[in-house]
């Protein structure tokens, strides 16, 4: 089975990552498969509305770690974040696990977000020697405040479903059997709405956020390039594969 399932229905356009295995944590292959089904709805007009969502327990677990030690110069992951940060037509994440680093900060580029009750979030960079991407160390103190913002990105604490909503991070928080069937019919919703004002509208509200958002998205890449390939960032990563080895 591919690690990316993408199928068309209805003006919808529905992503689902499948590598429940590792907790759908990306590779480049499958960032590359998001990126080019976000760059397809853009050019095809048909497509109304983007559903993203996991498989198994979990949402996403962020990157795939071994694919950072092997190939730290692959840009799939930069390419996939600006296009999110640009998509055109309504992203409806439903998140129906465990979402950590890349997998929380995508969200914030989604325009509904339902979540299960029992959904576990972590932004988690600050544990791997790593960074804040997608522009979320904008995004967060705005959402948040600094205050807000600090807590979740340099504590690094794993945060609850309602958390996340009292955060802004996600709509509403349901039972984990009604995920689907309410991201389903939100979508269904906005499907049925005027497609180019749909567009616009999402269009206006980002307007006033996208410059700083695109700037903020390359300055953090570019600290993040130069992290990959630290003393300290190899170091932990080592040490977390030896654990894993060891255990």
């Amino acid at each position: 089975m591919p690690n990316t399932l993408i199928t068309l229905q209805n003006n919808i356009l529905r992503i689902q990552l499948n590598r429940p295995q590792k907790k759908n944590a990306l590779t480049p292959a499958m960032y590359d498969s998001l990126r080019e089904a976000i760059e397809r709805a853009n050019d095809d007009t048909s497509i109304r509305v983007i559903t993203l969502t996991g498989s198994g327990d979990s949402f996403c677990a962020g990157n795939d770690l071994n694919s950072f030690l092997q190939d730290p110069g692959s840009d799939a992951a930069a390419r996939f974040i600006k296009a999110i940060a640009n998509a055109q037509a309504p992203i409806v994440a439903a998140v129906n696990g465990v979402a950590v680093g890349v997998g929380v900060t995508m969200l914030l580029h989604c325009d509904l977000v339902y979540a299960a009750e029992d959904a576990k979030f972590n932004f988690a960079f600050i544990d791997l020697g790593l960074l804040p991407e997608a522009a979320s160390s904008y995004l967060l103190p705005r959402m948040l405040g600094y205050a807000g913002a600090a807590e979740l990105l340099m504590l690094g604490e794993a945060f609850s479903a309602e958390k996340a909503r009292e955060c802004g991070i996600v709509n509403q928080v349901v039972a984990a059997d009604a995920l689907d069937a309410l991201a389903q019919s939100k979508a269904e919703q906005l499907a049925a709405k005027p497609p180019e004002a749909l567009r616009q509208t999402k269009m206006l509200l980002r307007r006033g956020n996208a410059k700083a958002v695109e700037e903020t998205i390359a300055f953090e890449l570019g600290l993040i390039a130069e992290r990959l390939v630290s003393d300290e960032v190899r170091g932990i990563m080592q040490a977390f594969f030896a654990r894993r080895r060891a255990e």
